[in-house]
């Protein structure tokens, strides 16, 4: 199976609304191999999620077989992710 890209999108940020990072609702990037564009303690927790979407598994709480939703670890300032499998 060909691995598919994923794409990740901030959604929202709970608390105090504000990423210690900069991230910022609407932020978008594109899941790569090594390193990310945001945040380390963000990407570990995404790091499941986005390795099941792009070899083809689903979550079996979420609606849509090609999206899911995590959030990083920040319990004060907690940024959500909506990660979504690219076609093709």
């Amino acid at each position: 199976m060909e691995p598919k890209g994923v794409i990740i999108e901030v959604t929202e940020i709970r608390g105090g609304g504000r990423c210690s990072y900069g991230l910022r609702v609407g932020d978008r990037f594109e899941a790569r191999e090594e390193g990310a564009d945001f945040c380390v303690w963000a990407h570990q927790a995404l790091f499941p999620f986005i390795t099941a979407l792009k070899f083809g598994g689903t979550l079996p709480w979420e609606g849509d077989p090609d999206v899911a939703y995590a959030c990083c670890p920040d319990p004060h300032n907690t940024v959500v992710f909506k990660l979504t499998r690219k076609a093709g």
